[in-house]
């Protein structure tokens, strides 16, 4: 049985992502209270898989997931798009009215703001995890609370929904990647299928540095598909580069790669795997 980490309480979004990728076998979730703690779980035993929310269609980038796992020893070897739906849950017996606060993890507080704008009488208080949020409100019986989570932690724990899809873009995606100790990747990616990589690293600062990496991807026709930047700390105006390459070819991609190392710095590969499709 594989056994995947997760941030957030049973019921999470997390723990539905790991399932839906798993979904022909039989796993066990481990959840972590953060994503620090979960990198520090992770470390500590190479058998173990993680499942890690990096970005999503309405609040962007996850910034602090793209450190940790750079700073890490881990590898991505896949990844999972899953449509994100938020519904308001509370204690049985209570309407919108009867509520003062909302809880929920910022960035489900994000994705939802244009509803909770519409309830000024709602005061937000940020927590650590969605499920986690229900969780609390049906172990201490809070009344006049309300989560911000999925509808599967809101049925887990007894609680009432109340409005359903009141995220702002009901086009609502996260990506999550699946991560793992580099001795493991071998058996968790499939090699005749890789066709994404995700990179890391720092460029010189002199003119036209980054527009040079670029064109030699295009040459070798490999796809950028993301790039996201993050200010280097203690190095004024320089920044480290995260960035997503999609491929048919391996061969030209590892060409592509020969040919812009000598051009970058700090580079680091945080993995080669398969791309999400419906199919996958």
């Amino acid at each position: 049985m594989k056994r995947v980490t997760i941030q957030g309480e049973p019921g999470c979004f997390h723990e539905a992502a790991a399932r839906s990728y798993f979904k022909n076998e039989d796993i066990e979730t481990i959840p972590c209270e953060t994503f620090t703690s979960m990198f520090d779980t992770l470390n500590n035993d190479a058998s173990l898989i993680g499942t890690l929310a990096i970005e999503n269609t309405i609040a962007g980038s996850l910034l602090q997931n793209h450190e940790l796992l750079r700073k890490s020893n881990l590898a991505i070897v896949g990844e999972y798009k899953m449509h994100i739906s938020h519904v308001l849950a509370a204690l049985p017996g209570q309407s919108i009215d009867d509520l003062h606060e909302v809880n929920s993890h910022p960035m489900a507080l994000m994705q939802c703001a244009q509803f909770i704008h519409q309830h000024p009488n709602l005061k937000i208080v940020e927590k650590n995890d969605t499920a986690g949020s229900a969780q609390e409100i049906a172990q201490k019986g809070l009344t006049g609370v309300a989560a911000v989570c999925g509808e599967y932690a809101a049925k887990l724990y007894g609680l009432n929904i109340l409005a359903r899809d009141i995220q702002t873009n009901k086009r609502n995606s996260t990506r999550f990647l699946i991560i793992a100790d580099p001795l493991e990747a071998p058996y968790l990616v499939k090699h005749n299928k890789i066709n994404k990589a995700s990179l890391v690293f720092t460029l010189p600062h002199t003119q036209g540095s980054l527009s040079k990496i670029l064109t030699i991807f295009s040459f070798y026709d490999i796809n950028l598909s993301k790039i996201q930047s993050l200010p280097i700390i203690g190095r004024e105006w320089e920044y480290r580069f995260y960035i997503n390459l999609t491929f048919n070819d391996y061969v030209r991609y590892r060409q592509s790669i020969d040919a812009v190392k000598p051009l970058i710095n700090e580079f680091k590969i945080l993995g080669e795997y398969n791309e999400y499709t419906n199919e996958n």
